[in-house]
């Protein structure tokens, strides 16, 4: 049966058309003439019986309903597109992943690793975009998601499997020269001290210093910063002290940049999870994927 779908030319003129709002613009990234890219619109909205654009003084604007197709179609060239250049840029039979992560945790601690990967299985291509929250694998073209979060938060996620990967261990750290001389603080001295505040957890140093059973009127007071590179990037160049996960800074410990402040550690519910879907396990390079990957939680670092 005859699949009824516009034109790829058509769909590509009318998605740039629609970013831009200019026939005129959109020709110009597509290379073509104004007159090309108005006879393709014009022939998409034959073919689905809908008006897309409407004139204006200053040009065209898409319609409600041109709006609507063009958010829908969007995903979906990308997504072609991104499929085009995988099989293009594939030279072997290794192929490639698309990983979802969670920000600080894939440029600190997976992207140092990747190498070891690209060593042992040079056909493999890993992309990786930023996700924090989860997500319906079937909508997306994820086929692994690298997630920070809490057993009940992974439990949730419906239609998924999670292998735990490495528990968070959060260390108060700061710049050598904060600690004076001496090789840690203690936790009243570190009260005293400026603290680097989380965003997304402001109640952080609260719950390490009831931990340890000290009091601190300033424990949320202090600069915030929304992601853990930021806080550990602030500490570093002494704007205090910073609550930080471990793993997340072995970079700037073996360098020296920064130094744990007092080795007290706060252990929390959270850990780093490696999400798949069934769907998504049936492909070898997955497989692979996930294989190295628990393997490597006992590589170190490159620094």
């Amino acid at each position: 049966m005859r699949r009824k779908i516009p034109s790829l030319q058509a769909l590509a003129c009318f998605d740039a058309a629609a970013r831009h709002e200019s026939y005129t613009r959109a020709a110009q990234e597509l290379a073509l003439t104004q007159g090309a890219v108005s006879r393709q619109i014009t022939s998409l909205e034959e073919f689905v019986g809908v008006v897309l654009f409407r004139r204006t003084r200053h040009g065209v604007a898409l319609t409600e309903r041109g709006a609507e197709y063009a958010r829908q179609i969007a995903p979906r060239l990308q997504g072609l597109e991104r499929d085009t250049q995988d099989i293009m840029s594939s030279q072997g039979s290794g192929g490639s992943i698309h990983l979802a992560a969670v920000p600080t945790f894939a440029t600190r601690w997976l992207i140092p690793r990747l190498p070891h990967l690209k060593t042992l299985h040079p056909d493999i291509t890993v992309h990786i975009e930023t996700r924090t929250r989860p997500f319906m694998f079937a909508e997306t073209p994820f086929d692994a998601a690298l997630f920070a979060g809490t057993p009940e938060q992974v439990s949730q996620w419906a239609g998924t499997r999670a292998q735990r990967l490495l528990a968070e261990e959060v260390v108060p750290v700061c710049r050598p020269e904060l600690l004076g001389g001496q090789t840690s603080l203690s936790a009243e001295a570190i009260a005293q001290l400026p603290l680097l505040q989380q965003s997304t957890r402001p109640g952080a140093w609260r719950q390490w210093f009831d931990a340890v059973g000290v009091e601190a009127p300033l424990a949320l007071a202090g600069p915030r910063f929304e992601l853990f590179s930021m806080t550990a990037a602030a500490a570093a160049h002494g704007l205090g002290l910073a609550l930080v996960p471990r793993l997340l800074i072995e970079s700037e410990l073996a360098r020296g940049e920064l130094v744990v402040a007092c080795d007290r550690l706060l252990k929390g519910e959270r850990a780093y999870y490696l999400v798949t879907s069934e769907r998504s396990e049936e492909r070898p390079v997955v497989k692979i994927f996930m294989d190295w990957l628990a393997t490597s939680l006992a590589l170190p670092m490159q620094v």
